[in-house]
């Protein structure tokens, strides 16, 4: 199964602008994504960015760039325009967030394993909500799985609702997921997810997997236990210098 690795990065971010470029110790966000992903079972990695900053800071790093247009809406967009331009095809494409640089290779080969399932049109990572806090913080989604740990709801809320236990006690009653944004596609999906409009869940969460469930594509979880951090503001730059100091 040939695999290529997308990494999204733009530079007006809303929160954060330039944020593919910050420096995190001696290397910057973007390269770290990179040079993470190289590690993966992919047979081919590439950055996919609307800004010629970026491109030339990859190249300088020595990584392969492709140039995409401003107006992109999501990742997804994003992904399938860089794939269009590739002149070799593969039967997966894994859109790796550009706000990920400790993205372990392992998690990435998590998402891969999913489509050993040949109903599996688009995977993704799931991990254990570990605190109440995680489990009630509206910015951290959660998923609802079945029994072949298909995806069958994506909410900023907690589901589902423990009737009769107090919210304390949710966590030690049920087994709640989170969301890790690494989502890996079918090629032949891919093309197709960019055409669906904005769904009415979609607007509702602003999740935007919630337009693919809705459309009743297919989307297959991996549990990781790895942690991730992602860096979504200024202020998680030093959560992540204080990650490679502890590594050091």
């Amino acid at each position: 199964m040939k695999a290529v690795g997308i990494i999204p990065a733009r530079f007006a971010s809303t929160r954060f602008p330039g944020k593919p470029l910050v420096m995190l110790d001696s290397k910057s966000m973007i390269q770290r994504v990179y040079e993470q992903a190289q590690t993966a079972a992919l047979d081919k990695v590439l950055v996919a960015t609307d800004d010629e900053r970026i491109r030339e800071h990859v190249l300088e790093f020595g990584g392969t760039v492709l140039m995409t247009a401003d107006h992109h809406q999501s990742g997804t967009d994003r992904c399938y325009e860089a794939y269009t331009q590739l002149d070799e095809e593969f039967e997966v494409v894994v859109n790796i967030q550009g706000d990920e640089p400790f993205i372990q290779p392992e998690q990435i080969n998590k998402v891969l394993g999913c489509f050993a399932q040949p109903e599996a049109q688009i995977a993704t990572l799931i991990k254990p909500v570990q605190s109440p806090e995680e489990l009630f913080n509206p910015n951290s989604p959660k998923v609802v799985i079945g029994a072949q740990q298909q995806a069958l709801y994506f909410s900023r809320h907690p589901i589902p609702y423990l009737r009769g236990a107090e919210q304390h006690d949710w966590l030690s009653r049920h087994a709640y997921y989170k969301h890790i944004g690494i989502y890996g596609y079918r090629s032949s999906v891919l093309g197709q997810l960019t055409q669906l409009q904005p769904s009415a869940l979609e607007k509702a969460e602003s999740l935007e997997q919630l337009r693919w469930l809705e459309h009743g594509f297919r989307i297959i979880t991996a549990i990781t236990e790895l942690e991730t951090i992602g860096i979504d503001t200024p202020e998680d730059v030093e959560k992540a210098l204080q990650y490679l100091k502890s590594q050091k």
